[in-house]
C-alpha cells in the first residue's frame, strides 16, 4: 500500500491510499478518485510531509507542556464556531447530506446508539467527541 497527499481543483487537500502507484495512475485517469469535501474528481498528488527520527533522543528543553483542559476547550470552541448544531436531528441530517439531500455542511449534535448504528451501517462517517466541563470559575 502507498499513501499520496491529494489536492483537488477546489484546493482541498486529502489522503489517498492505493495498492501501487500504478493503482493510482488508473483510477485517475478514470475519474474515480474523488474530494471527500466537495467530491471533485480532478484531483493531482502533491508533496507530501514527512518526518525523519532524528539518532539522538530528544532533550527535555525540546518538549513544551501540553495544557490538556485548555486545548480540549480550543476544540470544543472550534467546533462550537464551525460546525451547525442540529441537536437531536444529528442522524437524520447526516443522512440526508450524505444522500445529497441537504447541502454539504459540517454539523454537530447527538445521537442514539441505534442510529449511530444506521449511519455506520450506511457508510457515514462520525465521530464523538467528549464535551470537557467548563472551567471552575469560584477559584
Amino acid at each position: 500500500m502507498i499513501a499520496y497527499d491529494l489536492k483537488c481543483a477546489n484546493g482541498h487537500t486529502f489522503e489517498g491510499w492505493f495498492e501501487d502507484s500504478q493503482a493510482y495512475e488508473d483510477q485517475s485517469l478514470r475519474g474515480l478518485i474523488a474530494c471527500p469535501s466537495c467530491n471533485e474528481t480532478q484531483v493531482a498528488k502533491i508533496p507530501s510531509t514527512f518526518g525523519i527520527k532524528s539518532a539522538t533522543p530528544p532533550r527535555k528543553t525540546d518538549t513544551l507542556p501540553v495544557d490538556m483542559a485548555r486545548l480540549g476547550q480550543k476544540v470544543v470552541d472550534f467546533v462550537e464556531k464551525h460546525f451547525d448544531d442540529v441537536g437531536s436531528n444529528f442522524a437524520k441530517e447526516a443522512l440526508k447530506i450524505h444522500y445529497g439531500a441537504s447541502e454539504p455542511r459540517n454539523i454537530r449534535g447527538y445521537s442514539t446508539k441505534e442510529e449511530e448504528k444506521v449511519l455506520s451501517n450506511e457508510g457515514i462517517q462520525f465521530f464523538k467527541l467528549p464535551i470537557p466541563s467548563p472551567p471552575d470559575t469560584d477559584a
